[in-house]
């Protein structure tokens, strides 16, 4: 049986030597291990004999040291160790099981991809709801005032005086036009000849143009405007005034647009307490885009009407038409509601070109059928009112005249004259403030 030691890895102890088992029990001759010559490079020995095998060349001990050593060099790839060659004839091979103290450097594992989360359905995209509740309305963008085409009058005025005078001249060289009349103007008269085929074109050309040019002269009037309109279409506003030209061919329609005021009738309404009301309210406001107050609602006017009457119900029914008994806001509070009436009305008439500047509650009553009723209850909360008032001022005259009497020593009064003393003056007090 063979022993064979196999060195460790490097900058460890140098390998045993090799012992037979025979020389170990004989006595024989010890044949020591050979040892490498250059320590630095353990791969560079000296080559021995086998002591088993009697056949020159390296044995498997010093095969497998120089294949460790070799392997423990080269950590990156173990390809370059050193292939044993074939066993020479008559050789014996021995297959030594060796564990190398190293792994051959193997490439990273690459790291599984995350799995893909489900892709969700997607949802088909609704169209957004108007908000619930009442809504301001809006006009027509494309429907605002701009300015119409228009000319001074006098260009129109001399168009057609040019025109009437060339239709004089064409009727003068047909000889149409009378003797007398062509001495006036100092010209000389010429025989008739009937108008030929000639004479009627430039006759109708220079007509139209007489007609087109004195047919589009207007007075327009300071604080008024014209719409004007081509088919249904809208065209332009003109705000100019005196004598203007604007096209036969526009349909004109004239608006107001200095300030105005409405007083209303008196309108019934609710306060916040249910009770019924009757409000007269007056409206200060202007029409500021007239496409819009003529074009965008039929009456502007009736509209405004409809929505005083429509924002001062919702104005009223905020607040309590009295508070008797206590100091709360009330729509006793002219300033207060005018504010809020007007900044309503303002947003709900602008879509109509309609400014309003105020909105003002003249006049707010109870209506008749409730009137004598809250008349005496506001007699009531009054009388109670002016009692308090009173008591509180009698109650402060008592506590200050006893409080001065027996402060300064001038009585000196117990419990029970206090108390009489005390009775006397309130009733005393208070005769004289009810009388």
């Amino acid at each position: 049986m063979v022993d064979v030691a196999v060195p460790a890895a490097r900058g460890e102890s140098d390998p045993e030597p090799v012992h037979t088992s025979a020389d170990s029990e004989s006595g024989g001759p010890h044949i020591p291990h050979p040892h490498p010559q250059h320590e630095d490079d353990p791969r560079h020995e000296e080559p021995d004999t086998a002591p088993h095998s009697g056949v020159p060349g390296p044995g498997v001990a010093e095969i497998v040291a120089q294949a460790v050593a070799r392997g423990m060099e080269d950590d990156d790839d173990t390809q370059d160790l050193p292939k044993v060659s074939a066993p020479h004839r008559g050789t014996a091979v021995t297959e030594v099981p060796v564990h190398l103290p190293f792994r051959a450097t193997a490439p990273a594992p690459l790291p599984e991809p995350a799995p893909r989360p489900a892709a969700r359905p997607v949802r088909p995209v609704r169209p957004a709801r108007p908000a619930p509740g009442r809504r301001v309305p809006r006009g027509d963008d494309h429907l605002r005032e701009h300015r119409g085409p228009v000319l001074p009058g006098w260009v129109g005025v001399a168009v057609g005086g040019l025109a009437l005078a060339g239709c004089t001249a064409v009727l003068w060289r047909a000889g149409v036009v009378p003797a007398p009349l062509v001495a006036a103007f100092g010209a000389a008269p010429r025989a008739y000849q009937g108008l030929r085929a000639t004479h009627w074109p430039p006759l109708a050309f220079l007509g139209i143009v007489a007609l087109v040019a004195l047919g589009g002269l207007g007075r327009a009037r300071t604080g008024h405007a014209w719409v004007l309109t081509l088919f249904g279409r809208y065209r332009g506003t003109v705000r100019r005034t005196g004598l203007t030209w604007v096209s036969p061919l526009l349909l004109r329609r004239r608006v107001d647009v200095r300030l105005r005021h409405w007083r209303s009738d008196p309108m019934p309404a609710v306060d916040s307490g249910g009770l019924a009301l009757q409000v007269v309210v007056q409206v200060v406001w202007q029409v500021k885009d007239t496409a819009r107050a003529t074009l965008a609602v039929a009456d502007h006017t009736e509209y405004l009407a409809e929505q005083v009457e429509s924002a001062m119900a919702r104005v009223l029914s905020q607040l309590p038409a009295d508070a008797f008994h206590e100091d709360a806001p009330t729509l006793r509070d002219a300033e207060a509601v005018g504010d809020a009436l007007t900044r309503m009305l303002a947003a709900e008439t602008e879509a109509v070109g309609i400014e309003v500047y105020s909105a003002q509650p003249t006049r707010i009553e109870y209506a008749p059928e409730v009137a004598e009723a809250m008349r005496r209850r506001r007699v009531a909360a009054i009388d109670a009112k002016h009692r308090d008032t009173v008591l509180t001022s009698v109650v402060d005259a008592v506590d200050d005249t006893v409080h001065r009497l027996t402060s300064r020593g001038l009585v000196e009064l117990d419990d029970y004259e206090r108390k009489a003393l005390v009775k006397d003056l309130t009733v005393a007090f208070y005769t004289g403030r009810t009388e």
